[in-house]
């Protein structure tokens, strides 16, 4: 198991496992209803943008940013959701 350097392609990760994870639990990321985005430098947060659109579009869940420390010092970003199924 490898973690890139880069901020975008771990939230582009991040983003992809979730989306298996839901859709192997007969969801989508349209059920995503709350998302949290855990960064240990919040000015970074501007980067990942682009990736959470091209995930959530018109999707709009509840959604919090903080500036914590990470479990491993290469991760640049963790990413937590809570969806609904209907």
């Amino acid at each position: 198991m490898t973690i890139s350097d880069d901020l975008v392609s771990q939230t582009e990760q991040c983003l992809k496992n979730i989306k298996d994870t839901l859709e192997k639990a007969d969801a989508s990321l349209a059920n995503v209803v709350r998302v949290t985005y855990i960064l240990p430098n919040a000015d970074d947060f501007k980067q990942c943008w682009p990736v959470l659109k091209k995930y959530f579009g018109d999707i709009r869940p509840a959604a919090t940013m903080i500036n914590a420390g990470l479990a491993d010092n290469k991760m640049k970003i963790e990413i937590e959701v809570t969806a609904l199924k209907p």
